[in-house]
């Protein structure tokens, strides 16, 4: 394996450098992976709200994928926001002709002031395609909702996003009403492992990006899929205990903050 794995992923461009990609590209790069990002949509927004957005022609997306794909080993895959439906079904295309390399799915719907990232059907299109294909998926609580309305607790969420296909689920707790982070890992229809971590006092933009692409970049690496989780919740927590508000909204992670220690 490559000393510095590749590590593909889909998501949109942010220009308050949050989220998205430049998130991705990070975290990825602290991760020491090389970073091969993939542009799905446009956005306007910036740490208070997502304005708009707008979707890469399909056949852009597809033809900077296979590009790097015929070129790079990519050791992992990751998808954030994917835009549109037909964006998704394309990267499912792809995703099948890779069924070997590992795949983190970050289901990102909506933003976190609830301003929705795609089309209705999108999150159809994510059940029935993407998550069967996925090696572990990370919401959040409002995503692990949405992703299985019918279920009536997060465990039960994350047991029916498991019957459909993908080999681990990690909630995470961040909107959840409880005095510590308590995210939870499940695997084969039970809860593998829950971690908890002290609730920092902002409200943070680019953390999921932050840890699904931790995740990704040490699954690259080779670490499996419980030391992964572990490393990457850890590489998170301590890029938004460093985080700092360069704006009027959220803070933001300083996914960079072991490079501006002292020590």
């Amino acid at each position: 394996m490559n000393k510095t794995p590749v590590v593909m992923t889909f998501a949109g461009h942010d220009p308050s450098g949050g989220a998205g990609l430049q998130a991705d590209i990070e975290t990825l790069a602290s991760q020491g992976c090389h970073a091969s990002p993939v542009l799905t949509a446009l956005t306007l927004q910036d740490t208070q709200d997502v304005m708009e957005f707008s979707a890469l022609d399909t056949a852009h997306v597809i033809a900077q994928a296979r590009a790097i794909l015929e070129d790079m080993p990519v050791a992992a895959f990751k998808t954030g926001m994917l835009g549109s439906i037909d964006n998704a079904l394309a990267i499912h295309t792809i995703l099948e002709d890779y069924p070997h390399i590992p795949l983190v799915l970050d289901p990102v719907l909506a933003s976190g002031n609830d301003t929705r990232l795609g089309e209705p059907g999108l999150t159809d299109v994510m059940r029935d395609m993407l998550i069967p294909r996925a090696t572990i998926i990370t919401p959040n609580s409002k995503e692990a909702r949405r992703l299985a309305p019918e279920a009536d607790t997060l465990d039960a969420c994350a047991i029916a996003l498991l019957d459909l296909g993908t080999e681990f689920v990690l909630v995470t707790g961040t909107h959840e009403h409880t005095p510590h982070v308590i995210n939870t890992l499940y695997q084969g229809h039970q809860r593998l492992e829950s971690f908890t971590w002290e609730r920092l006092p902002h409200s943070y933009h680019g953390s999921g990006c932050t840890l699904a692409a931790g995740i990704a970049g040490l699954l690259a690496h080779g670490l499996d899929v419980f030391q992964a989780c572990h490393e990457a919740q850890d590489f998170t927590w301590h890029a938004l205990a460093a985080g700092y508000r360069p704006g009027m909204g959220q803070h933001l992670p300083n996914r960079l903050f072991w490079a501006q220690q002292d020590d």
